[in-house]
């Protein structure tokens, strides 16, 4: 009798499994995905001591911590906005996603692939809180809390040989402190040209999964598995320092480029030129300049009676894009009465230089830049220079750091190594931002006076106003680092009409340069000496070559 009940319970159980496995294939391959249930709200009187102490965490931060802001007007927005921000962000997710599906279309035996059902849910994201820095960049750093406990109902159906196959998200659920930051604040629409985000802690993500209609997270350590495994792939991309920058506004139109070295032209000679003179001869000089640049051209001096001139002069250039520069070179016959005549020209691709390499050229002059124009054709002698550009050192990104409790940025890096800062030549960047309450006696027109070392610069005059916004950049081409030196700026008022006191002194401030030759930058608010309230903006930077 045992051996008997022994071989039917052998039986039942290799029977019972491929019955069970064919039942569970069908149940799965027939089942359609649930509708996802709105979730159960309760009032607060209604729950007891241990729920309210679980939902602590749940409190926004603008309860906790004063820093935070509360932003029930910005929530409202959203939610009202929330029906057509779906259909809006899934009608993106649809055409976004659907080149991507096209490319996996007749690979691996899959047929098609598609949404059957896309929907963000009727819950929006809410904002729990937004904190704002306050730095002296030209950014804007907001810090907002993001919460989401949403409702979506996202299926996408996968056509694989003859089977279809069902993949359903949902009961997503999203927490996330996120760092945004606008900069740099540019005049132009939208006034940021990029947005760079990062996540100042672990998110945590949440989701349910149905395969076939069934519950796939229900496996044992598959949850938490795929949650850490989301969780730190998300944390290793976007994690602070960890960034992703979004460019909003082409770099032409945005910041004005940054200094990228100092191209050092040798004017040497020129040969057999063009005879313009009564007496068969001519004066020559040269004009330099670099393309891209308003400032005035550079010149060399006169050779008076003289068609081979020997100059030999030596001129400083501050390149921004070497990539597409070209420095412009124009030979003129000087006249001491009316306009000097152009005897020929040429133009050097800073992009042919190689970096701290001299190289001469030798040119033939022309008459313009048209390879067509038959005048061209010409001779007009020849001009001999010599080129030499030395690119500045790498940041290496010092200026990223996190910012403090003052909303400044602190340096990730180690500091300047002494020796590079101190190697000699460099530029010295001076941007005058603006400047605050700076009130005079008699009138309130103020520009800026920049001194340093004999060389003085200023900015433009803004007519009646206590609070000017200068945004002026100039530079300083130094031969050696300005250690144990000051940079002297002063804030003076102009009269605008006729009459007494037409200049008048705001106040002034001596800036100590030995900081900035080892640290690289400063970007600080000075108090104005001899000014009651006045405060000026100074970004300084230290380049070396």
């Amino acid at each position: 009798m045992g051996f008997l009940n022994c071989l039917l319970g052998i039986i039942g159980f290799g029977i019972g499994i491929p019955v069970g496995l064919l039942v569970g294939y069908f149940l799965f391959i027939y089942s359609e995905p649930g509708d996802v249930k709105d979730p159960i709200i309760r009032p607060l009187h209604e729950l007891d001591s241990n729920a309210l102490y679980e939902l602590l965490p749940e409190i926004p931060l603008w309860v906790k911590n004063p820093d935070y802001d509360r932003v029930d007007w910005l929530n409202k927005f959203i939610f009202d906005m929330w029906p057509y921000l779906d259909k809006a962000i899934c009608g993106m997710i649809r055409s976004m996603a659907g080149k991507i599906f096209a490319e996996y279309i007749g690979k691996f035996q899959i047929k098609s692939i598609e949404f059957e059902r896309l929907t963000l849910g009727s819950f929006p994201p809410t904002l729990h809180g937004i904190k704002v820095y306050e730095t002296n960049e030209k950014e804007l750093v907001i810090e907002p809390v993001v919460r989401w406990a949403g409702n979506p109902n996202i299926v996408l159906v996968l056509t694989l040989f003859s089977m279809r196959i069902t993949l359903q998200l949902v009961d997503l659920q999203v927490f996330a402190a996120p760092r945004i930051i606008l900069k740099p604040l540019v005049p132009s629409f939208p006034c940021f040209a990029s947005i760079v985000l990062s996540l100042m802690n672990k998110p945590r993500v949440d989701f349910g999964m149905k395969l076939l209609g069934g519950d796939i997270m229900a496996i044992p350590g598959l949850y938490h598995y795929v949650q850490e495994t989301i969780e730190k792939q998300i944390a290793s991309l976007y994690l602070w320092p960890q960034i992703l920058e979004i460019p909003i506004l082409d770099n032409t139109v945005g910041a004005m480029k940054k200094p990228a070295g100092i191209l050092h032209v040798r004017v040497k000679r020129a040969l057999n030129l063009l005879k313009m003179d009564l007496l068969g001869t001519s004066d020559p000089y040269v004009k330099l300049r670099l393309s891209g640049e308003r400032l005035p051209a550079k010149k060399t001096t006169v050779k008076m009676k003289n068609l081979n001139p020997e100059w030999n002069e030596e001129f400083k250039f501050i390149v921004k894009d070497p990539e597409s520069q070209v420095l412009q070179l124009h030979v003129y016959d000087w006249e001491k009465v009316g306009t000097h005549d152009k005897l020929g020209m040429q133009v050097i691709p800073l992009v042919s230089l190689v970096p701290h390499e001299t190289k001469e050229f030798t040119l033939d002059l022309l008459k313009n830049t048209n390879p067509n124009d038959p005048q061209n054709k010409k001779q007009r002698g020849k001009i001999m220079v010599e080129l030499t550009l030395n690119p500045f050192k790498e940041e290496n990104d010092r200026y990223s750091g996190p910012m403090n409790g003052y909303g400044r940025k602190e340096s990730r890096s180690k500091m300047v190594c002494e020796d590079e800062a101190l190697s000699g030549a460099g530029l010295l960047s001076v941007v005058v931002q603006g400047a605050e309450d700076v009130e005079g006696k008699h009138h309130n027109n103020p520009y800026a006076l920049i001194l340093l070392r004999g060389e003085q610069k200023k900015t433009k005059m803004m007519r009646k106003t206590r609070d000017p916004c200068w945004n002026e950049e100039f530079q300083f081409m130094l031969e050696q680092a300005p250690l144990n030196e000051k940079l002297h700026i002063k804030v003076i008022s102009k009269r605008t009409g006729l009459g007494f006191r037409g200049k008048e002194s705001l106040g002034h401030v001596d800036i100590n340069l030995t900081d900035i030759v080892n640290n690289g930058r400063i970007n600080e608010k000075y108090h104005l000496i001899n000014s009651k309230n006045g405060v000026i903006h100074v970004e300084i930077r230290w380049s070396t070559i």
